[in-house]
């Protein structure tokens, strides 16, 4: 499972031209699942991105958590990120899990948030999303979750 995670002072999602989604202050998620993913490769993610000092303290120094600064969570459904692009220049989505089992892992990656008390707003598997957030920093991490550990 991997995750880009991003810094943000805010994101908003709109489907059909119409807001569906938005957060303030927080972190963006783009999620994507793979074929071997697990549920508890989604609980290992969120426990870490709940985790992540990211935020800046008093000392302007990456000190804080999304928890700390009291931020939202804007979870975006992204099987892109497991694109192959090393033969040809048409990427072949081969390693992004079928649609049944990646929205089940999704969705168990969002009610493991919320678990943790995260503010959660979504997007919807596999709609057309259209999203504009401003990157705050900018920071941007990627994380990946395999057989429950972070790489």
């Amino acid at each position: 499972m991997k995750a880009v995670v991003q810094r943000v002072l805010s994101s908003n999602l709109k489907i059909d031209n119409k807001e569906y989604s938005k957060i303030n202050k927080g972190l963006i998620v783009f999620l994507g699942v793979t074929h071997d993913d697990t549920e508890q490769d989604a609980k290992v993610l969120a426990e870490k991105i709940s985790k992540l000092r990211i935020f800046e303290d008093e000392n302007e120094k990456m000190n804080l958590s999304l928890k700390d600064v009291g931020g939202e969570i804007h979870i975006i459904s992204q099987f892109t990120l497991y694109a192959d692009c090393h033969h040809g220049n048409r990427p072949s989505f081969i390693n992004a899990a079928q649609p049944d089992k990646a929205n089940k892992l999704y969705e168990d990656f969002i009610e493991d948030c919320k678990e943790l008390d995260m503010k959660v707003a979504t997007g919807v598997f596999g709609a057309d999303m259209k999203i504009n957030y401003i990157n705050d920093g900018p920071i941007t991490i990627i994380l990946e979750c395999v057989n429950g550990k972070i790489l």
